[in-house]
């Protein structure tokens, strides 16, 4: 975690480390907003078995990232956190591991093509908010 008004980088714990099929299954699940194993199968590409799903929303539960509720004999899985707060903490993750702390660096990279051309509307909404930021800080 970081903390917001000067980015200073909190260790994150290996737990925080999510790998692409727990990746997939989370998306699944803010997609879905609550899902059964079977419901969450169906929502990836290309699953694997219902007990290897079954097995990574256990993996997901014990790191933190989802819970359960019963329905009779189901199991209900919902992420724990907002999608909000996840992309926060991914993107501040990001910051820190690849870009040195430095929002600049962030920006750069995706300014200069490196993640595909922003189209004139994405610029557009990036100036605004540049200009609302420079507000603020007078």
């Amino acid at each position: 975690m970081t903390d917001a008004k000067n980015l200073t980088r909190v260790p994150a714990s290996p737990q925080d480390e999510l790998s692409r099929r727990e990746r997939q299954i989370v998306e699944a699940l803010y997609r879905l907003g609550r899902a059964t194993v079977q419901e969450v199968r169906e929502a990836i590409a290309d699953p694997p078995t219902y007990s290897a799903i079954r097995t990574l929303l256990g993996i997901l539960e014990r790191k933190g990232h989802i819970r359960h509720t019963q329905d009779g004999a189901r199991y209900v899985y919902e992420p724990r956190v907002s999608r909000q707060k996840a992309q926060r903490s991914a993107l501040l993750s990001t910051l820190h591991n690849f870009f040195d702390g430095s929002r600049g660096k962030l920006f750069s990279a995706l300014l200069d093509g490196g993640a595909g051309k922003l189209t004139p509307q994405e610029l557009d909404e990036l100036s605004d908010l540049v200009e609302r930021v420079r507000k603020e800080e007078r």
